[in-house]
This record gives C-alpha cells, structure tokens and sequence, in this order.
C-alpha cells in the first residue's frame, strides 16, 4: 500500500490517510488496505476490523450523526466515487472538545493520482453531507449491534460549529435546512444537552473509550 500521508486534523483523534493510485492510460490500480502497513500507525495499532458496509447516496443526501457502543464502533471511511462532506462530532463527556463538530471535504474521482481515508474512533459521532451522486466504504472495527446505537441530530441547535471549517459549514447550512434526504429518524435524533443527559452517554468518558 502507498500511504503517502498521515495527518490529524484540528480534534487530533480523527486522522486522514493519503494514499496513492497507480494511474495510466488504462485507468488506475492501487492497494486500498493493507493491515501490515496499518498496523505500522500507532493509532491503529490495536485497531481489528470485523465488519465492512458500502453505501450509496443522491446528491443533497444527509446521513448522521450516528455511533454505537457494546461493542464501540470505530470506522475508516472513503470515498469511491463522488464528493462528500465527512462530519465528525465529539460525544465524549469529560472531553475539552464535547460538543464539537468538524468537517472534511472528500472528493474522489477516478483520474484522482490518490484517495483518502479518515479514521474516526469510538468516542465520536459520524455523518456525512453528499455533494454529488457519490459511493462509500467504511471499515467498522465492531460489529452492528441493535439496541446499542443513537444520532445526534444533525439539526441540533447546540452543536458547537468553532472549529469547523467556515466554508464547509455555509456548505452545510445551504443544504440542510432544506433537504429531503434526511430520515426521520436522524433528524429526530438527541440535541448534545439531552444526549449529555442520557443514562447512555456514561458509555462514553473521556479517555475510557
């Protein structure tokens, strides 16, 4: 696998990993996973994945904030093809970033000379804004298990937004507000005080998950 690079980004536990494609005249080839260099990475280290999912999203799609714990769920997420907005979201109670939400924009064409990963860990909810008609893996390190999962809505109006990035944020707030892609079910999903609030937030302490 050709990791080209690592880098955190501004909540240092959600990591991006670079990749590259081997392109020519024929199209690309490129070694997506491979566990021996991942296991190289001192955040994934202790990282086994049991579980893979593919999903497919029309354009204006809002998916999230989702996440699971008995067992906790961690997922490496990219883009086949399309573009779309990743959105992470720190549920850890105790944590100096509870609350917050930050965005990476994640195009993927096939003329790419690379592709990204981003690995986002238990402790963290995760949703997703689709710009265009667009394809997505993600590897899980738990398996789904019911009853054992919740949403942060993604209307909440007490999501702390400072350390987003402004551009993806006006992204946001010009399609959400008005899309119908949206279940019923995330948008109805825990505002951060009533989450906080939640006997089930105790499964996630800052540095205990």
């Amino acid at each position: 696998m050709k990791i080209l690079e690592v880098k955190a980004l501004v909540i240092p536990d959600i990591k991006v990993i670079k990749f590259g494609r081997f392109n020519d005249e024929r199209g690309y080839f490129t070694e997506t996973f491979r566990n021996s260099d991942f296991q190289k990475l001192d955040f994934m280290k202790d990282v086994r994945f049991l579980q893979c999912n593919e999903g497919y999203s029309r354009a204006g799609t809002v998916r999230g904030f989702h996440f699971q714990w008995n067992p906790y769920m961690g997922k490496l997420v990219r883009v086949l093809y399309g573009r779309m907005v990743d959105l992470v979201l720190d549920i850890r109670k105790g944590s100096p970033n509870f609350g917050r939400i930050i965005a990476y924009d994640m195009p993927s064409k096939p003329e790419d000379d690379h592709n990204d990963w981003i690995w986002v860990p238990p402790g963290f909810a995760h949703g997703v804004i689709v710009m265009e008609e667009s394809l997505v893996e993600y590897f899980c390190s738990g398996e789904y298990s019911p009853g054992c999962e919740a949403s942060i809505s993604p209307v909440a109006p007490d999501i702390d937004w400072s350390l987003c990035d402004q551009k993806l944020k006006k992204t946001y707030d010009s399609i959400v507000p008005k899309t119908k892609l949206i279940t019923d079910k995330d948008k109805n999903g825990y505002s951060i005080k009533a989450w906080k609030e939640s006997k089930d937030s105790d499964n996630f302490i800052y540095g205990k998950c």
